[in-house]
């Protein structure tokens, strides 16, 4: 019994222009009567065609296609390059690209016959002798196959032994077909597999006077070469599965635990987000777990016992706020708050005044061109001057910087800096701007941007004094008025500070009520040390000097006080009218007197 395979064939046609159109298909007809009766497949015989004459052209390769359909149609489709015959080149190029594995060639341990027809009409024009030994002693098996005009000597250098079973010469392209049927005896062997008991689990693969055993896919063969033995993908650790690892006929799948779905890297896994299905009911947050979800309330808010609703807490009854004065719940926290004319201290919970206390402070200096450098450096230490006055912390008091000329520019807001050495060095690195002195621009900044809370200014319902402090040393290039109203309406203490050629009738619009308290004058720069004492002395009256003593009438020291004042007058004046009425009584009774001595001389 005769068995076409499994082969790896590979077609070497000359087709330079001595072989005619005509003649060419013969050579067509040849190679598609060999197939026709050869068992193709991938597990079969494999075929690949080049055609070549001053060059080589794959017209497709041994993995290309496994059906006779398919690779008739290719070569029908094949066009002759009709040129040289580089024959050397041609089975240079079957045994160096054609028979890779990379093209389709069955690895040489499966001892799978690899073998190049060549079939020419002509002398090769390059050498084909070494190539060609090069070619076999790769294990290529070589047919030479010569038509007509064919050089024999060419044809045996080319050829493997036994030359007599690999060389043919055919008289003309008419009898090619009937040799082809002739050649196909020489490519037919006994298939061992069906002639005899092979014992392979799977399959049986006839090779030329033996055979070998292959397994399916998802199996691997055993050390008998006979049996199979299911492939375990998984077991070497290299499926990069999360999860887990489902192995499966030679391969494998990932597979995610419960409450997981796997990602489209197929690997992977995610959490199934059970919130975003929109059926959770929650009324703050909703948290998918594995196989489900829980509701969360936000932070001061407590979960009810539907597991859905939250309930805000008072966190003022419910902790220990440590707050001097009272205690303010808001949603989700609290904050302390002191009494009118106290502050809050650093440490948010006890209460304080001035120093001891805190306010959000901006300063605003002038950088125009009349201020000179040597001054805008005594400018600088003003403002730290002012600094050492004040206890900095992000809960304490808080200061920005705005230097202005013709433009505004924030040095740094007031959430920038955090302590008091922080702004100083800051404000030394100030660079001076000159040019000129738009004041009323610098207030519109000030008030717009300064004091927003985006730039570090405590909400107005933390009652943190917000301080504004104007330095310039002359007239504004702009108007003031209107932003100075607006500044003082808007909750900010207005103080402005004068040096030089300032005009004291914009000090005045600038600075709050009462005026005398809230602005400030010197004539030059290196005089206005003293303007640092003013400013703590309004900004802080409990630290003034000498026996200067500003006392709230509703403090309770003050009550005690004006209530023993009070007695104190009132036991004077009832002292006075006792005695007042004792005289009272004495002129009486001597009236009386005089009134019977008068009636007796009657």
């Amino acid at each position: 019994k005769c068995r076409k395979g499994p082969l790896d064939i590979v077609f070497v046609i000359d087709s330079s222009r001595s072989v005619r159109p005509f003649e060419f298909e013969t050579m067509r007809r040849f190679m598609m009567d060999i197939i026709s009766n050869l068992d193709v497949g991938p597990n079969a015989t494999r075929v690949g065609v080049i055609q070549y004459s001053s060059q080589v052209q794959n017209i497709f390769s041994l993995k290309t296609f496994f059906t006779r359909a398919e690779m008739e149609k290719a070569i029908n489709s094949i066009v002759p390059l009709a040129q040289g015959t580089m024959t050397g080149l041609a089975i240079q190029y079957a045994m160096n690209v054609a028979f890779t594995t990379q093209e389709g060639a069955r690895p040489l341990h499966k001892k799978i016959p690899r073998i190049a027809i060549i079939v020419t009409d002509g002398r090769p024009q390059d050498r084909v002798t070494e190539v060609a030994t090069q070619a076999r002693n790769a294990g290529i098996e070589i047919y030479a196959v010569g038509i007509q005009r064919a050089d024999m000597n060419s044809l045996r250098a080319m050829a493997s032994p036994p030359l007599e079973e690999h060389v043919f010469l055919v008289e003309s392209f008419e009898l090619i077909q009937q040799f082809g049927k002739q050649f196909q005896d020489k490519l037919c062997g006994v298939d061992v597999c069906a002639e005899q008991e092979h014992g392979c689990q799977h399959s049986c693969i006839s090779t030329a006077g033996s055979f070998y055993c292959e397994c399916n896919p998802g199996y691997r063969l055993n050390v008998d070469g006979k049996t199979c033995s299911p492939v375990d993908a998984c077991a070497d650790g290299r499926h990069g599965c999360q999860h887990q690892c489902v192995s499966a006929h030679g391969s494998y799948s990932c597979r995610c635990r419960a409450g997981y779905y796997l990602n489209q890297d197929k690997r992977s896994c995610a959490m199934i987000n059970y919130c975003s299905f929109g059926n959770h009911s929650c009324q703050h947050e909703c948290v998918s777990i594995p196989n489900g979800h829980y509701c969360r309330c936000r932070s001061g808010f407590t979960l009810q016992p539907d597991g859905r609703s939250c309930k805000a807490t008072d966190l003022c009854n419910g902790v220990d706020h440590g707050c001097e004065f009272k205690c303010v719940s808001t949603e989700g926290s609290y904050h302390c708050v002191c009494p009118e004319g106290q502050q809050l201290q650093a440490d948010g919970k006890a209460c304080g005044k001035c120093g001891a206390g805190h306010v959000d402070l901006v300063m605003v200096i002038d950088g125009s061109k009349s201020v000179r450098p040597q001054n805008f450096e005594l400018v600088k230490q003003f403002v730290n001057r002012i600094v050492d006055l004040l206890e900095v912390s992000p809960h304490g008091t808080r200061v920005g910087l705005v230097q202005y000329s013709s433009r505004v520019r924030t040095e740094f807001p007031l959430n920038k800096y955090h302590s008091a050495d922080e702004i100083k060095k800051a404000v030394m690195e100030v660079e001076y701007m000159e040019k000129g002195t738009m004041t009323g621009l610098a207030l519109k900044h000030m008030v717009e941007h300064s004091f927003s809370e985006l730039e570090g200014a405590r909400p107005p319902s933390h009652n943190v004094p917000r301080i504004g402090l104007v330095f310039t040393d002359g007239r504004s290039q702009d108007d003031i008025s209107e932003w100075a109203r607006r500044a003082k309406e808007s909750g900010i203490v207005m103080f402005a500070v004068g040096v030089g050629k300032a005009v004291e009738e914009e000090l005045r619009a600038i600075a709050s009520e009462p005026v005398e308290e809230h602005f400030s004058y010197s004539a030059d720069f290196t005089t206005m040390t003293h303007l640092v004492e003013n400013f703590k002395l309004n900004i802080c009256p409990e630290e003034g000097k000498g026996e200067t003593e500003i006392r709230s009438p509703c403090e309770c020291e003050a009550l005690v006080q004006f209530q023993t004042n009070t007695v104190a007058v009132l036991q004077s004046l009832t002292e006075k009218h006792i005695l007042w009425a004792h005289s009272l009584a004495q002129m009486t009774a001597r009236l009386e007197d005089l009134e019977k001595q008068i009636a007796k001389k009657k």
